[in-house]
């Protein structure tokens, strides 16, 4: 061992556990850098310090640092959500996924970079720096859990908290060369706001390896009283040990929700994966894209309702940014009654392709059809309405598995002759979570990733 942040999360607490560290020099180890590299990565917006302290609990990851995306109420702590329409709040309360991850002895450093209310595939807060890839800083670290993603990947928490809606984990993690794990609908509970009525949005991990991630949904997962819908929750670290079997893969490579290039590296890292996988046993076949064209604006209706159901009286709408003004323009001149039905129809998308699916045992697609885009690229205040269409060709495939409520991986398989990352994404039935993580950790070990560092490392 060189350096503290070198170890995984699971080591740091196996360290923690036989008295080889300490919670508290951890900390002082990742504040340091945190003071260090965060300016350059855009990571934190907000910095808690030595606040945190870890409860008195045992696990693999109790006393191991961590981070909290903006966009999930912390009790005492700034919580913006990426507005500047809440850049001084501080929320009474916390989330339950912020309690299960305080309550498993984890310190949380702070609050990281989300763009304006999660909407966007860029992370790009008011009244920050944009967070950034730490391979190439010009670039963006993707969103909307693109403060997590940069703060894993440069080094200052080793696995960090992330929520999901149409990608927002797996976005990041293909941008900065991490594991994003989605989980399936109801295995985090969304306690106690429930306000994410779709069954779209999901807490989730950020972490440099698989087992790292499956021991942070392990803190996350299970219902709370009250949850409307769960998912029965399995040992998903024990999952990363055990063999997946022969398994059944269907891929695709046609983009879903846009008319979109893939770039020709994206293409190569999901051809090797392929191979990869048929070496590894596993029966891989070309499937059909299984949400059709005319199912893209039911999902756009939908996005643009969610958007708007953010409780903001009309006046404040003027200091939104562009791209959340005009999404909650669009959502509130949707009536009640054709919310109902639009949501009905995303609902029979979703059972169909289930079923399309249902002969295998997972889905390869990539995770974004470009590599890292540069700060900036996609964002267009003067034309939100581009500014859209510019994410939609940016990420056309990561809504489907929110869609229809599969959990879903992005995994660093690929990286351009450039070095950028390159994410490959696999997806597994509804509930089969743990089949996804033992798939994965198989891929992992056919092929190690942890070693590969940026250049702040």
């Amino acid at each position: 061992m060189s350096e503290l942040h070198d170890l995984t999360a699971l080591e740091q607490g196996a360290a923690i556990a036989r008295g080889e560290t300490s919670t508290g020099e951890l900390v002082a180890h990742y504040l340091e850098r945190i003071e260090r590299i965060n300016p350059s990565v855009g990571a934190f917006v907000t910095v808690t310090g030595d606040q945190g302290r870890a409860a008195d609990a045992s696990g693999p990851l109790a006393g191991v640092p961590t981070a909290i995306k903006d966009l999930a109420n912390t009790e005492g702590v700034r919580t913006t959500y990426g507005s500047a329409l809440f850049a001084e709040w501080v929320p009474t309360f916390s989330d339950e996924v912020v309690l299960r991850i305080e309550a498993a002895g984890m310190v949380s450093l702070g609050k990281t970079a989300t763009p304006e209310f999660g909407s966007p595939c860029y992370t790009e807060p008011e009244g920050f720096p944009a967070a950034a890839t730490p391979y190439d800083t010009s670039r963006m670290a993707g969103g909307s859990s693109g403060g997590a993603g940069a703060a894993v990947a440069a080094g200052l928490v080793p696995l960090a908290h992330g929520s999901d809606g149409g990608g927002s984990i797996r976005i990041p993690a293909s941008c900065c060369g991490l594991v994003g794990f989605k989980p399936s609908r109801g295995v985090v509970s969304a306690s106690p706001m429930y306000g994410e009525i779709t069954g779209l949005a999901t807490g989730g991990p950020l972490a440099r390896t698989v087992s790292d991630a499956a021991a942070f949904l392990d803190v996350m997962a299970g219902r709370a009283v009250g949850d409307p819908f769960w998912a029965p929750v399995e040992p998903y670290l024990a999952a990363c040990s055990g063999e997946p079997g022969q398994l059944r893969i269907g891929r695709f490579a046609d983009p879903v929700i846009a008319t979109a290039s893939v770039d020709p590296e994206v293409l190569a890292a999901y051809e090797h994966t392929s191979a990869l996988l048929e070496s590894l046993g596993h029966e891989v076949v070309d499937v059909d894209v299984p949400i059709p064209a005319e199912a893209v604006p039911v999902f756009e209706t939908v996005w643009a309702v969610l958007t708007a159901m953010t409780p903001l009286p009309r006046e404040a709408w003027a200091q939104l940014r562009p791209l959340t003004r005009w999404l909650t323009e669009r959502g509130a001149a949707v009536s009640a009654p054709e919310f109902g039905m639009v949501l009905g129809e995303m609902r029979r998308v979703a059972a169909r392709a289930l079923t399309a699916l249902s002969p295998y045992d997972a889905v390869l697609t990539p995770t974004l059809a470009q590599l890292p885009a540069p700060v900036g690229a996609l964002r267009n205040d003067e034309h939100p309405e581009i500014d859209f269409e510019n994410q939609k060709a940016f990420t056309p495939f990561t809504s489907t598995w929110n869609i229809t409520g599969m959990p879903a991986v992005s995994l660093p398989l690929g990286w351009s002759q450039s070095g950028l990352p390159i994410g490959v994404m696999l997806a597994a039935r509804p509930a089969e979570d743990a089949t996804l993580l033992s798939l994965a950790a198989q891929i992992e070990a056919a092929q190690p990733w942890r070693d590969q560092h940026p250049g702040c490392w």
